[in-house]
């Protein structure tokens, strides 16, 4: 813990970085994790909708915090990384497949289809069956963004601050990141570059545990690494938006162009 400590304190700019960084996928995921909840209970009725959201925001602070006591295991068992990072690009590609359905309508999942509302739907009713298949998509949801956040930095410390921080963050700027996707449509595919990237970083970390002694080994375990990742990260997210406000490339939304041609 103290070698961990003294890690921080020797490079504090790297650490905050990353921290950052942590705090920001916490929250662009969180928001597309609402999406998805969203959608789940669109066939309840509207006065059920916000309660069962409401206890999906319970479910995914306890999720998360159990995350973090997951992330301190993760970071110990060395397969589990090429494992976590083979299960963030699978996301990505998952995500890919839905960008390239032609009906964009947003509608209400298919629960019927779901063992979990099937096996419970019959004994407690679809408002209850509803909230169980969310709170199941929260645990899913946080195993995600314990694999994302233990891909920056094995340092344990710092990994728990960022996703403590980004679970606060989950309820007060949630609505601004939603007008942010709103207004910047693109943000969501930048999210899903950089999951892709860490997927990618985990696997290579098979080289770090059966070739520590090379050269892609030593670099993933070396504070180069999570300073060319952080930084990576930030470009990634950042540019584009300044790029999109100041040439509009890549293209604001249709509508926030119209509003701000009006005004």
């Amino acid at each position: 813990m103290k070698e961990l400590i003294r890690q921080i304190i020797d490079n504090p700019l790297p650490s905050l970085a990353i921290v950052g960084n942590l705090i920001l996928i916490e929250s662009l995921l969180s928001v597309d994790n609402a999406a998805v909840l969203a959608t789940m209970v669109l066939d309840l009725d509207k006065s059920q909708r916000k309660k069962a959201l409401r206890y999906g925001i319970i479910g995914a602070y306890i999720f998360r915090g159990c995350a973090m006591v997951f992330a301190s295991l993760l970071i110990k068992i060395w397969w589990l990384k090429p494992v976590g990072g083979l299960y963030l690009l699978y996301l990505v590609w998952d995500w890919i497949k839905g960008q390239q359905s032609e009906d964009g309508e947003e509608e209400a999942i298919d629960k019927k289809g779901n063992w979990l509302y099937r096996a419970t739907v019959g004994s407690i009713g679809a408002f209850w069956a509803t909230v169980a298949i969310v709170e199941l998509m929260d645990m899913a949801f946080s195993i995600d963004n314990v694999f994302a956040a233990v891909a920056f930095t094995p340092n344990i410390i710092l990994v728990c601050t960022g996703v403590f921080i980004g679970i606060l963050a989950m309820r007060f700027i949630a609505q601004w990141f939603v007008q942010l996707m709103e207004k910047f449509a693109f943000l969501e595919t930048s999210a899903f570059i950089v999951i892709g990237i860490l997927g990618i970083k985990l696997l290579l970390s098979l080289f770090q545990h059966f070739q520590p002694d090379g050269a892609v080994g030593k670099f993933f375990d070396s504070r180069a690494a999570d300073i060319t990742m952080s930084s990576i990260t930030v470009a990634i997210f950042f540019i584009p938006i300044i790029t999109s406000l100041l040439f509009n490339v890549p293209k604001k939304t249709e509508e926030v162009v119209e509003a701000t041609d009006k005004e």
